[in-house]
């Protein structure tokens, strides 16, 4: 056996259905990985194939770390942009990148993986003895599953992967989960308890964790509020009368109103991160902060009272202490539900105007609100880009199931939805799977409509044409519909706001069929956002 046919049979046991890259990657090249019953999906571009493995990882909730491997040189250069985008977002996944030989790895200006990645990376390795793959592959997959997620990078030079390793001993990593402090727990409640107006905030860490249970339980003991960021999206059914929906660069109202007046904010599985696509934490009143990696604490937001540890096990802990303590419902509830009722009523009629416009070119408001009228969201997986597509949507997208949205927007990468899309496809062929893109996506990485049609992934694909980059006033042109079509999936244009509907229909039954779909919308240069500002 050598070094190839060793990683194959690694991935076997760790899991691993799928392989995302480009060759040249002995990987790829050998048919080592197909033998060994995984699938590899090739694309057009590498960063989509890291965001192929990226989705994957994320709508598992990391049960299985999505992995991509591509050449030296030119592909571990292309590929750098989407590990980046992974360890932003702290998303767990595995990169095999090809290596130069080992005599000339460090040869300027020789591109070196393992030197290159190491700031975007949790754990990164040059595998240079072959005896040792078994190991470092183990450190790479454990680095992943454990703690933080996010990616780890296993550089192979290209005189290494053909090398005899004899048999190797495998068995596949675990992750493994570290609990609360219990003298944490009771301060944490008594301050939820004393609190007038509490919200709770719950982040990404809630997905990894499958934290959903307790943080509904929790938040109905206390007859709280429950808002998310955008990467937790999700994490709290927003059909439920508590939510507040998401925060991010674009809001729902009732979201804004409540941080404004709360007097605690219990943020859970949360890094509390400055970042300009989250929530403005407000001040004067009390912080709890719960969250995984100890470094996140007092890190950006000072914190009155902190609790290290797994979401999930932190949740559970603290719906046993608060079920200890009541005797039954606090009475209050009633008014919080018909507050964030009254608030939201006010904020959509607002909104209304626009989200039901009849004007031409669309408003991209229109296409967002049929599309949530058309769609079954308990049975999709939705996701966005950067910039516009991903403040016309999250606002007005509730999403009632766990990881029934991929939402994101550290680095704001263009062209990450499209990947993200295929990747939670092939994770969960059962559910529509769709992307809302715009114009600068699209040129990105929209090649790789090709993959989702050349791998018969069918996903809807929500193109948001205004013919120019986002408010910049950069002048974009091109009929994408078409472009769509010669690359093999459904394309439609749509210029009449009262076909949006029956496009939506017809895209969803292409998909049904086994079809990729993009449907373009022309759509007018909107650039109001839902972004109320607390007092």
């Amino acid at each position: 056996m050598n070094v190839t046919e060793a990683i194959a049979d690694i991935l076997v046991e760790e899991g691993v259905d799928y392989l995302f890259g480009f060759p040249s990657n002995p990987l790829f090249d050998t048919g080592a990985v197909e033998e060994a019953g995984i699938e590899t999906i090739i694309v057009r571009q590498e960063r989509t194939g890291v965001h192929m493995a990226d989705a994957v990882s994320r709508v598992t909730s990391g049960d299985e770390v999505g992995v991509f491997a591509c050449q030296h040189g030119p592909g571990t250069e292309n590929s750098f942009g989407g590990v980046a985008q992974s360890y932003a977002e702290s998303v767990p996944l595995i990169a095999f990148p090809r290596g130069y030989d080992r005599s000339k790895t460090d040869v300027d200006p020789k591109f070196n993986s393992f030197l290159n990645y190491q700031h975007v990376t949790k754990s990164c390795e040059q595998l240079t003895d072959p005896e040792a793959v078994a190991d470092t592959v183990r450190r790479a997959f454990s680095a992943a599953r454990n703690g933080r997620p996010r990616p780890a990078l296993v550089e192979i030079p290209m005189d290494v992967w053909d090398e005899d390793v004899g048999t190797i001993e495998y068995e596949s990593t675990e992750s493994r989960k570290t609990g609360p402090d219990p003298s944490d727990v009771p301060p944490a409640v008594d301050m939820l308890l004393d609190a007038e107006r509490p919200v709770i905030y719950a982040g990404q860490g809630v997905h990894y964790a499958k934290g959903w249970e307790p943080l509904r339980e929790l938040a109905e003991l206390v007859e709280a509020p429950v808002a998310t960021s955008l990467n937790g999206k999700s994490a709290f059914p927003e059909d439920h009368p508590l939510s507040l929906g998401a925060g991010s660069k674009s809001e729902p109202g009732q979201l804004a109103h409540f941080l404004d007046e709360c007097d605690l904010l219990f943020g859970v599985g949360t890094s509390f991160s400055t970042t300009s696509y989250g929530i403005t934490v407000p001040e004067n009143n009390d912080i709890i902060h719960s969250t995984l990696d100890p470094t996140d604490v007092d890190k950006e937001v000072e914190s009155d009272h902190a609790i290290v540890g797994d979401a999930k096990l932190t949740l559970e802990a603290m719906v046993a202490e608060t079920e200890d303590r009541l005797d039954g419902p606090r009475g209050r509830r009633e008014d919080v539900v018909a507050e964030i009722r009254d608030v939201e009523e006010e904020w959509l009629a607002d909104w209304r105007p626009k989200l039901e416009s009849d004007e031409t070119p669309i408003n991209p408001y229109r296409v967002i609100d049929e599309l949530t009228e058309v769609v079954d969201a308990e049975d999709a997986i939705v996701t966005h880009d950067a910039g516009n597509a991903r403040d016309f949507l999250a606002p007005f997208w509730e999403s009632p199931e766990p990881l029934g949205y991929i939402g994101w927007g550290k680095t704001t990468q263009l062209g990450y939805g499209l990947g993200l899309a295929m990747g939670a496809k092939l994770a969960h062929p059962d559910k529509l799977c769709i992307n809302v893109w715009g114009d600068g996506a699209i040129g990105m990485t929209g090649l790789d409509i090709e993959t989702a049609a050349r791998y018969d992934i069918p996903i809807l694909s929500v193109l948001l044409n205004n013919d120019e980059m986002a408010s910049y006033d950069t002048p974009f042109g091109g009929d994408f519909a078409k472009v769509a079509e010669g690359l093999g999936a459904y394309g439609e244009r749509v210029e009449d706001p009262d076909e949006i509907s029956a496009a939506i229909e017809r895209g969803i039954e292409k998909t049904e069929e086994g079809t990729p779909v993009l449907l373009e919308f022309v759509t007018a240069k909107e650039t109001e956002l839902s972004r109320p500002d607390l007092d």
